[in-house]
């Protein structure tokens, strides 16, 4: 089978946008969190969000075409931009055609939903309290054709008009764990000799009243307003919910007999994934974790490593009260008395989570480890939780000598995904 490469990586996320800020961002161990600024969010109970702060449709490159495509859609504009960065990164300023017949390139994308009119949903917010009664019946007596606003394929659609990709172009919208989803069916879609080069990533942005105010409906959500860039705090005893991000990544993955043959530098090298479903609820994790460990040793068996070899792994490392006991336990069943050896990380301490976005912005964040040597910090982890006992490079980040890593993404609905890579070796 094809071995497969990354050989160009764009981001825009709230503590940088482009690789060399956003790699700053993770070397100073930045907090991107503080109060939403892009919306009056004094009615909910959180008031505060990791948001994209510089970012210009004008100064991204686009087209006039693109900009007005994508003004009405901030998550589709930040995905299109990290795919041009991914491209130029890759590419350099060869048209991606003149390297690959358009039936052989493919864009594999990970996208969250925003179909409402948002600016209806306000008044059904007052004092910090949630009319659950009001929101429902909004939702279901509005006429659908006034609520579908933007595809969700838009972004997606763009990027492929930007490579001329012919080859397959699949949308996922599996919640959390959709970044890390499209990463790993477009490392199978080349492993399997359907594509040749895939495009591919997440973007999301569900900062806005229904994002928000549905995410507190739910209690998943940070209240400590107070701490501002403190409140993500993963594996903290003191932890209250995670914060909402927004953002993109995106990476160029190759055949790597074609990525060596036009001379492309290679970041790395996708060796395993897998994906799996608890099928139990939807905010919380199944009990026993068999979907996570599932997921996990899917994910090692692909890429025919055993539990000792991996070096670092990229949690996915919420800040709930559930999440981070449960991923606790699912990587001490996974990797046995070695468990309590292999450093473990949230980027969402810095970042918030970036939902549909989160696993491919969390797999480039493991590529800066593979490439850097440097592990990314689990920040505002200061008061350890009994039921989190790994280590979690708290505070700062870590030299280290990192020959593969895993990265982690269990999402709503019990959606699981696990996707490992290493340092290439001809």
């Amino acid at each position: 089978m094809p071995r497969v490469v990354v050989t160009g990586m764009g981001v825009v996320a709230p503590i940088g946008i482009g690789i060399g800020p956003f790699f700053d961002g993770l070397r100073s161990a930045r907090a991107g969190v503080d109060r939403i600024a892009s919306f009056d969010a004094g009615r909910f109970p959180t008031r505060i969000g990791a948001e994209v702060n510089g970012f210009d449709l004008d100064t991204t490159g686009l087209s006039d075409r693109e900009r007005s495509a994508l003004s009405a859609d901030p998550k589709s504009a930040f995905g299109v931009t990290a795919a041009r960065q991914a491209l130029a990164a890759a590419f350099g300023d060869v048209p991606i055609s003149r390297c690959y017949p358009e039936e052989r390139v493919g864009v594999v994308a990970a996208a969250g939903l925003e179909i409402f009119h948002l600016d209806d949903l306000v008044p059904l917010f007052s004092d910090g309290a949630i009319d659950g009664r009001a929101l429902r019946d909004h939702l279901f007596d509005t006429p659908v054709f006034t609520n579908l606003q933007i595809p969700a394929d838009l972004g997606a659609r763009a990027i492929a008009r930007l490579t001329g990709a012919g080859g397959m172009v699949q949308v996922n919208v599996s919640a959390c764990a959709a970044g890390t989803q499209a990463l790993g069916e477009a490392f199978l879609a080349i492993r399997q000799g359907v594509l040749d080069v895939a495009v591919t990533g997440g973007y999301d942005s569900m900062l806005n009243p229904l994002g928000v105010g549905g995410f507190c409906m739910l209690e998943a959500l940070s209240t400590a307003n107070d701490l501002g860039p403190g409140a993500s705090r993963p594996f903290d005893k003191h932890r209250d919910g995670f914060v909402l991000g927004e953002g993109a990544g995106f990476c160029i993955l190759e055949n790597a007999q074609s990525a060596l043959a036009r001379g492309a530098t290679i970041h790395g090298e996708v060796l395993g994934y897998s994906s799996s479903m608890d099928a139990y609820r939807v905010t919380d994790p199944a009990p026993d974790q068999a979907g996570a460990i599932r997921a996990m040793r899917g994910a090692l068996a692909s890429a025919g490593l055993s539990p000792a070899q991996v070096d670092y792994i990229n949690a996915h490392g919420t800040g709930t009260r559930k999440n981070d006991p449960a991923e606790t336990r699912a990587i001490k069943k996974v990797f046995g008395s070695r468990a309590r050896q292999i450093p473990v990380s949230s980027t969402k301490s810095q970042i918030g989570h970036l939902i549909g976005a989160a696993g491919a912005v969390e797999f480039i964040a493991g590529l800066f480890a593979l490439n850097e040597q440097l592990l990314p910090a689990t920040i505002n982890l200061v008061t350890p939780d009994p039921q989190c006992d790994l280590d979690y490079v708290p505070g700062t980040p870590r030299q280290a000598t990192v020959e593969h890593f895993m990265s982690n993404s269990f999402g709503f609905g019990g959606q699981n995904a696990c996707i490992v890579a290493g340092q290439w070796s001809p």
